[in-house]
């Protein structure tokens, strides 16, 4: 059969790997034997728990996840995070975020709701082009936690060192670079990502929380539905979880595994990057405007001086097969968002065009 497919690059919703799209397509009437879709399961089931478990043993497996971390499913995407995060590990009510982009800027304002929170560091001023170093944070060594967007989705920049926090747990919001490549988890205390990038449809949020962060007792505000402990006592299973999005995440894990692991997604994905960003340095008309040595391999943004020519490009591009290329509204040019399964052939494609576009 034949697939008229374009090449979606879009931040999310994106792209899924076309095997996990075919598989769930053979499954969807009938998962296995059980007569049924997975979409009409029920979460009790013995057929659905049986997904769940698999889904978690995968991304534990995949990821490294040490067995002292709890792996939560829930709902509300990363934006519930920006709440739950301060609601779960403000003891002492003091924490420190970074600002390096527009989620990470909307976590801070979340968490000002809940608690005393220093401004660590933010290069809003600068438009957000670079991530800080870490002579200048400042950091509380009093704070509950420190929280950090790992990539940013709107800006094109990622964090390449972790900042050294001591003693202090740090907490990350990857959505849009968790699985791309290894993560050491332990130097982690907490990590969360909405599934709509790199996992699976959009429903699903995954959080990985350390043990020693869960507290049953929490203050009175906060809704039970909030609460990490009681999501890991019940095993994301105290409400009917986003059934569908985790039985695509497992598709997704096992195409991981079979693609060699987050070590080879890795090389992939840089390939896909380096090739962009490469044609960029040599470019007169289109430039990346990030920092070098802050770049994104997952969401790649680039402008032409001229608005004008960036709609014309964003016009031409959809035409051919390239969707999605317009840069949020914020900023404006272009964005090319190249997750995992995004295929090489794609950004071998988008060169050309540009080069083409060019003249």
């Amino acid at each position: 059969m034949a697939y008229q497919r374009i090449f979606n690059f879009s931040a999310g919703p994106s792209m899924l790997p076309l095997p996990v799209l075919e598989t769930a397509r053979d499954e969807m009437l009938n998962y296995r034997g059980s007569g049924m879709s997975v979409m009409e399961m029920s979460h009790r089931s013995k057929v659905y728990d049986a997904i769940i478990v698999e889904t978690e043993a995968l991304l534990r497996e995949v990821m490294g996840i040490p067995a002292n971390y709890k792996v939560l499913f829930l709902q509300g995407g990363a934006s519930l995070q920006f709440a739950m995060v301060p609601m779960n590990l403000m003891k002492t009510g003091k924490a420190d975020y970074i600002v390096t982009g527009q989620f990470s800027g909307k976590a801070y304002d979340e968490a000002k709701k809940y608690g005393e929170i220093n401004l660590a560091a933010t290069t809003k001023s600068e438009n957000f082009v670079r991530i800080p170093l870490q002579n200048e944070l400042k950091l509380n060594p009093e704070a509950d936690y420190v929280h950090i967007c790992y990539n940013n989705t709107i800006f094109g920049t990622k964090w390449h060192y972790l900042p050294d926090t001591a003693a202090v747990p740090l907490v990350a919001d990857m959505s849009s670079s968790i699985l791309s490549e290894p993560v050491d988890v332990e130097k982690f205390a907490l990590i969360y990502a909405g599934a709509q990038k790199n996992i699976a449809p959009a429903g699903l949020t995954l959080v990985i929380v350390r043990d020693d962060l869960l507290t049953k007792e929490l203050p009175a505000y906060v809704p039970t539905m909030c609460n990490y402990f009681v999501m890991a006592e019940n095993g994301s299973m105290y409400n009917t979880p986003p059934c569908y999005p985790i039985y695509i995440c497992k598709l997704v894990l096992e195409w991981i595994k079979g693609m060699g692991g987050l070590s080879a997604m890795k090389v992939h994905n840089e390939k896909k990057a380096a090739l962009l960003y490469d044609y960029l340095e040599t470019s007169k008309l289109f430039k990346s405007p990030v920092e070098l040595k802050s770049r994104s391999m997952m969401n790649v943004t680039f402008r032409a001086e001229d608005d004008d020519v960036n709609a014309k490009f964003v016009k031409e591009a959809t035409a051919e097969g390239f969707v999605n290329l317009k840069g949020h509204r914020s900023v404006g040019g272009m964005r090319a968002s190249i997750y995992n399964a995004m295929p090489i052939e794609g950004v071998e494609k988008l060169v050309a065009f540009m080069k083409a576009f060019e003249g």
